[in-house]
């Protein structure tokens, strides 16, 4: 089996070994990398690669926000989990925009941070049952409001190039079929990529069957 390398980030010490435990108790989990604050997990995550970092959202020096940040922009395929204190609409969505896929209240990680992390590593999200609510009340409020929702995530090129990845064609091919360069190609498909957080053919090929673009 092989076990997803986690950095682990939290400036009380007492706490990171109590999530140690945790973690490494699990034959799918190993904490290779451990850190007290943001800039020496960003630090940590360049020196030892890991698949997963779980970082706290408030930490000296630079906060597990600002960390999740500089780590989304240096390692795009790190998952990243967030631990917070708060139950908090706006670390929330802080933390979702700073390209985190989980949020675990401490309260109850002992319950739900093994779960977030399995869930990061297969590409799903990973929200506490007070988040889904939380999210749900934003979007409504910005529709009340008559805040701009994005219709859709994707433009019609980019639907157009994702169907025609995930029907197994190579970069050159679309390129051929849609009269537009190698280089175009990739360029879109870099943003699909990002958009949706995924990393790979497969990924995007699972997304698009779900979304009604190609046939399972």
């Amino acid at each position: 089996m092989t076990k997803t390398r986690i950095l682990l980030a939290d400036d009380h010490a007492l706490v990171r070994r109590g999530l140690r435990l945790i973690l490494d108790g699990e034959p799918d989990l190993e904490v290779v990398a451990e850190a007290g604050d943001g800039a020496e997990a960003v630090e940590q995550a360049r020196r030892h690669r890991p698949d997963l970092a779980v970082l706290d959202v408030a930490m000296p020096r630079m906060t597990g926000l600002q960390a999740a940040r500089e780590l989304s922009r240096q390692q795009p395929e790190l998952r990243i989990v967030m631990l917070s204190m708060y139950d908090n609409e706006q670390y929330l969505f802080e933390a979702l925009k700073a390209g985190a896929s989980g949020y675990v209240l401490k309260s109850v990680a002992d319950r739900d941070l093994l779960e977030a992390c399995r869930a990061a590593r297969r590409g799903e999200p990973f929200l506490y049952p007070g988040a889904v609510t939380a999210l749900i009340r934003g979007y409504l409020d910005r529709v009340r409001h008559g805040d701009a929702v994005p219709e859709r995530l994707l433009t019609a090129r980019e639907e157009e190039i994702l169907k025609l990845v995930a029907e197994g064609h190579s970069s050159k091919e679309i390129a051929s079929t849609l009269f537009i360069s190698v280089k175009t190609v990739e360029r879109h498909r870099a943003n699909i990529l990002q958009k949706l957080g995924l990393r790979d053919r497969l990924e995007l090929t699972r997304y698009a069957i779900r979304a009604g673009l190609v046939e399972p």
